[in-house]
């Protein structure tokens, strides 16, 4: 480890430890270095590491702050680092996999804890997605805002920022499946129709069946596609 790195763990553990909280403010930047053995360079730089990494917050003139450390904030670069990948054909078959673990599992779990209203948001994108059916964009970010409230019922914050994360690729694909293949707007509605009643029915097993059947539809989709020599279209 670098002495910086040393410096970014030695901050991380008052963290967790408890010694700073959540919304704690940090020592002034001579203290702090003082107190952990640092030069203050090194303080100032682990610092500077933690705010990049949303753990801490920089308020100019008023001090440095330990952040709420809420999932949705600490994984919200996620989605950053995934568009790093954004030429990597292998890569992008790579988060569909992840996304055909995850996401199945995922909308078994909101079908058991899924509200009455929760339902209705559900159904209402799904109404929409019906409308848009001649749109390819505006099917797509109806299509994500259907996944996004099925996940978003789980109550997982977590499984909600991962699955989000890596949305933002394959909702690409999606749109390049709807563009060049003219059936895929009436099997994407029929795949979520399926979801939305097996949420319904608050039948786990189902709807975990009926999100597995259609990520892979997509995934299996976009596979063949390259293997056939195609090139992602936005790389």
């Amino acid at each position: 480890m670098s002495l910086t790195d040393k410096a970014i763990a030695q901050i991380r553990e008052l963290i967790r430890s408890g010694a700073l909280p959540p919304g704690s403010k940090l020592p002034p930047e001579q203290e702090l270095a003082a107190q952990l053995g640092l030069s203050r360079n090194l303080a100032r730089e682990a610092v500077k590491a933690l705010a990049v990494a949303r753990v801490l917050e920089v308020r100019r003139g008023d001090g440095t702050y330990v952040t709420s450390l809420q999932p949705s904030l600490l994984l919200e670069g996620l989605g950053g680092a995934v568009e790093l990948l954004q030429g990597d054909s292998a890569a992008v078959q790579d988060l569909f996999e992840v996304r055909r673990l995850l996401e199945p599992a995922a909308t078994a779990l909101a079908a058991a804890r899924i509200s009455a209203e929760q339902l209705a948001e559900v159904e209402r994108h799904l109404e929409a997605m019906r409308e848009a059916r001649d749109d390819v964009e505006l099917l797509n970010a109806h299509d994500a805002a259907f996944h996004h409230a099925v996940i978003a019922a789980t109550g997982n914050e977590t499984l909600l920022t991962l699955l989000e994360g890596i949305s933002g690729r394959t909702l690409r694909a999606r749109t390049w499946r709807g563009l060049v293949d003219a059936q895929s707007s009436d099997r994407t509605i029929a795949e979520h129709e399926a979801i939305f009643r097996a949420l319904s029915l608050r039948d786990a097993s189902l709807s975990q069946a009926a999100a597995l059947m259609h990520v892979s539809n997509t995934a299996l989709w976009l596979s063949e596609h390259l293997q056939a020599g195609e090139a992602l279209p936005w790389a």
